[in-house]
């Protein structure tokens, strides 16, 4: 006898999702990992004056490394406290982008609107993520830069992700967002809908003062594993931040008494 596995409540893990990322400080987190879309934004070598999409913006990130490339930026989200400190952060540096409460799933643009669309760590959390990969390309004109930076199955965060899910487990049947990490869904994703598709393993050190000192910020400010802690007791909690500090040691690559961990991500560069 055999039994089928229901499918998710998708609206209910979408929902759970934007409670989770506006829970924490995302904020603080972006700043840390900016060279990522930096970076990201160097390799699509965008054109100045182009029109540019950021999907799942945060804070801004990509959307900030675009404008400093003389784009016109339009960035999306649909956490608005992360959206105002994206603008907060634009005004500050002196850039004019308009940042728009928007779900990457059902994006707020009419079809071929963006001579590029990017995204950092961003668009890879869409709880439908064919819906999500659909939406980049229906925005993108012909020819258009998707420019896109995830995270790896195999990568530090994938393992911290996994050592998570030991404590408190995700929605069942939902597809992990470290698949957007690999070369095959990606081909799956977006493959029929762009000419070229360029994927490049890149790394990124965190880097802090100690084990516990990157626990302490990521319990702090990222909202997954903030959200993981507030769903557990007093014992699991400790047990959690045993297993994050011990994991962050394992990876530990610095020889002096602080903590250099690096994390693998690709960086993916495709032609619409």
């Amino acid at each position: 006898m055999t039994t089928t596995q229901p499918a998710p409540d998708l609206a209910a893990v979408k929902q759970r999702q934007q409670q989770t990322w506006a829970s924490g400080d995302y904020a603080a987190v972006a700043a840390r990992i900016q060279l990522i879309a930096e970076q990201l934004v160097d390799a699509a070598n965008l054109t100045p004056g182009s029109s540019v999409l950021d999907v799942a913006t945060g804070s801004g990130n990509a959307a900030l490394a675009a404008a400093r490339s003389g784009c016109s930026v339009t960035a999306v989200d649909y956490v608005p406290e992360l959206l105002e400190r994206g603008r907060l952060r634009a005004a500050a540096e002196g850039f004019d982008v308009d940042f728009v409460a928007g779900d990457a799933e059902a994006l707020p643009f009419a079809e071929a609107s963006f001579d590029a669309v990017v995204s950092t760590l961003g668009v890879m959390f869409a709880a439908d993520q064919e819906r999500a990969a659909a939406e980049l390309l229906r925005v993108s004109r012909p020819g258009a830069t998707i420019a896109l930076a995830n995270w790896t199955p195999s990568s530090f965060v994938g393992e911290m992700f996994r050592t998570v899910a030991r404590h408190v487990p995700p929605p069942a049947g939902v597809r992990s967002p470290l698949e957007w990490g690999t070369e095959a869904r990606l081909a799956e994703l977006i493959g029929n809908g762009v000419s070229e598709l360029l994927v490049r393993p890149r790394a990124f050190v965190f880097r802090f003062r100690s084990p516990s000192d990157f626990v302490d910020f990521f319990r702090t400010n990222y909202g997954p594993v903030h959200r993981a802690f507030a769903a557990l007791d007093d014992e699991g909690r400790g047990q959690l931040e045993r297993d994050l500090a011990e994991l962050a040691a394992t990876h530990n690559r610095s020889s002096a008494a602080s903590l250099a961990v690096p994390s693998e991500y690709i960086e993916v560069i495709a032609v619409r």
